[in-house]
């Protein structure tokens, strides 16, 4: 699916990216945990391994947000949820940095700006970890949807720009997956540990 959204606008490879980019990643992370290595240790090994194997402009956006991500994170501690927010909050930071895009570009950005932010109001609001988690995936999805509604205006997809309204962002479509996908895991390992 995200491989046809991309194809829609740029050169359809996203899906094959974020595939290869993921599975790099966990092999990674698996043999980091295999030779002791923290959480910070592991995110920064999975990292590199996405940018290695994703390709292209989003494997090289992906490395640089996992790796600001486990600057927030220790070697000696289990990552507590400010941890995790602060986290999301530089992963934000930096790929507004590398990639020069904004809100309303139909980008990652549009999905994970507002992720980010209802990360902070919810921690704010003092809302429990798997809630706030839980409700900043469902935004995410959301915003990645309203993305339809935009003309892209950075990256190749602005050469074909019209083509792509009506179409949700690839690159928003991979982060609200993503999302859902860490919230699993988070609620889980809580369940474990808790």
């Amino acid at each position: 699916e995200l491989g046809r959204l991309d194809a829609i606008a740029g050169d359809g490879d996203h899906g094959l990216g974020m595939q290869r980019g993921a599975l790099a990643a966990a092999a990674a992370a698996e043999a980091a945990c295999a030779r002791g290595a923290g959480v910070r240790t592991t995110l920064e090994q999975a990292a590199d391994a996405w940018a290695n194997r994703a390709g292209g402009a989003s494997g090289a956006l992906w490395g640089v947000a996992l790796r600001a991500f486990a600057c927030e994170l220790s070697d000696r501690s289990r990552p507590a949820s400010l941890d995790l927010e602060n986290g999301v909050s530089a992963a934000l930071s930096e790929i507004e940095r590398v990639g020069k895009a904004k809100l309303g570009d139909k980008t990652l950005l549009d999905a994970l700006e507002p992720f980010a932010s209802s990360l902070h109001d919810s921690s704010v609001a003092g809302v429990a970890s798997d809630e706030a988690w839980t409700r900043a995936a469902s935004v995410a999805q959301a915003a990645a949807q309203d993305t339809a509604g935009m003309l892209a205006n950075i990256g190749r997809a602005r050469l074909h720009a019209e083509q792509s309204l009506g179409s949700p962002d690839p690159g928003a479509s991979s982060f609200a997956i993503i999302a859902a996908a860490a919230v699993t895991t988070l609620i889980s390992d809580n369940a474990k540990s808790g």
